[in-house]
């Protein structure tokens, strides 16, 4: 018997308290709650590793050096950010997946680029299980 899936306005309303709280720099324990709980749990940010720590590699799990807690930790350690905001919202009912470009200005807080800041458009790709948690973050 298949599983029951949440609803569009489950997904957008989990997709949009995840970004809300990360926009607000909500603490690591509060970002992770909007995870799932009873699948693996992951979280992936495309780009060259020698740019950033946190760019082109997996951070699966919740505890531990490659865990989505030290994907979060090293975002914090690395960079701040203001204006966060998102666009329109996508959402995939039966994949069980939301879309959603944001922009925000983003500073780096250590090493040789400490200081620097920029503009920058990105866009978050979010999978859920059937209650409407992250599993997947992108």
């Amino acid at each position: 018997m298949p599983s029951q899936t949440p609803s569009r306005a489950q997904l957008l309303q989990s997709a949009q308290s995840l970004c809300n709280a990360f926009a607000s720099k909500a603490d690591i324990n509060t970002l992770l709650s909007h995870f799932s709980s009873t699948h693996q749990i992951s979280a992936f940010e495309h780009g060259l590793p020698v740019l950033a720590p946190f760019l082109g590699r997996p951070f699966m799990g919740r505890s531990g050096k490659t865990s989505v807690a030290a994907y979060f930790e090293l975002l914090q350690q690395h960079l701040t950010y203001e204006n966060m905001e998102f666009g329109e919202w996508v959402v995939d009912e039966l994949a069980c997946k939301v879309s959603v470009c944001g922009s925000a200005r983003f500073t780096w807080t250590e090493g040789e680029g400490k200081g620097q800041s920029w503009e920058e458009d990105f866009v978050y790709v979010l999978d859920f299980d059937q209650a409407a948690k992250v599993t997947d973050y992108q």
